[in-house]
């Protein structure tokens, strides 16, 4: 995909979500998701959050991703933080909240630098770091549509999550503490929405991983259990432990 079309996809996937949300009626704000504690308005108010904090990563201002995190001694304290603010304030404030920084971090990214590398994490590509935010918001739009029991339909966009959700299984490893097999490489062969071939890894790879695109993203951003990606095929041990490991996130 071209960088053009990777940013296009966010910002259409940011329109798809701000439709959603303006759907929303008061009690759906404060409906239960799947991750525990939060409410409609939490996942929400995190988005917001960390799009502020993308905005002046990306922009090298006051609030990065490394000012931020240092403020606090853990990590689950930094993204709590997001939602203690919008614990504040009203829904229609967080949705505003999270309109602006969504659409300041977008122009931010249109003009940064395509070869700087992001300081988010371990450093990213603008590549990663924006398919990285697209990701993100997939992900919990699928909380937000659980919660209020307006399903979605899987667009081409997710091939971002399944591209990302690929390229980040050594991270996934080394977040579990996992040594690969040597010897073995992977390949992705996953079918997209409208029936297109995604491939992702070399041809000659000794495993793969086939399947719906759609289920691969879910186990990516761990929304679904591999055990229940019964459509997902695993061809080979290090095929197998990716999909007991993926990790597309932080």
């Amino acid at each position: 995909m071209t960088e053009r079309e990777i940013i296009d996809d966010f910002e259409d996937e940011q329109n798809e979500i701000h439709d959603l949300l303006l759907s929303l009626s008061p009690d759906d704000w404060a409906k239960p998701t799947p991750s525990p504690g939060w409410d409609v308005k939490d996942q929400v108010s995190h988005l917001a959050h960390t799009e502020e904090v993308a905005h002046d990563t990306v922009t090298d201002g006051p609030r990065s991703l490394a000012r931020e995190t240092a403020k606090f001694t853990q990590p689950a304290d930094f993204t709590e933080a997001g939602c203690d603010q919008g614990r504040t304030m009203t829904p229609e404030a967080v949705l505003d909240w999270w309109w602006q920084a969504a659409e300041r971090n977008r122009a931010a990214l249109r003009a940064a630098d395509r070869s700087a590398r992001v300081p988010w994490g371990l450093g990213m590509s603008w590549k990663a770091f924006c398919t990285a935010r697209l990701m993100e918001h997939w992900a919990h739009t699928l909380d937000i549509r659980a919660a209020v029991g307006k399903p979605g339909t899987d667009t081409d966009r997710i091939r971002n999550v399944a591209w990302i959700g690929a390229n980040a299984v050594g991270y996934a490893f080394s977040f579990a503490g996992i040594t690969p097999p040597e010897g073995h490489t992977l390949r992705f062969d996953l079918t997209g929405p409208h029936g297109d071939l995604w491939t992702f890894g070399p041809a000659d790879a000794t495993d793969t991983i086939t399947g719906p695109a759609g289920q691969w993203c879910r186990v990516a951003v761990q929304r679904m259990p591999a055990s229940e990606a019964t459509e997902l095929k695993a061809n080979g041990p290090l095929a197998e432990l990716v999909l007991a490991n993926a990790r597309a996130f932080l």
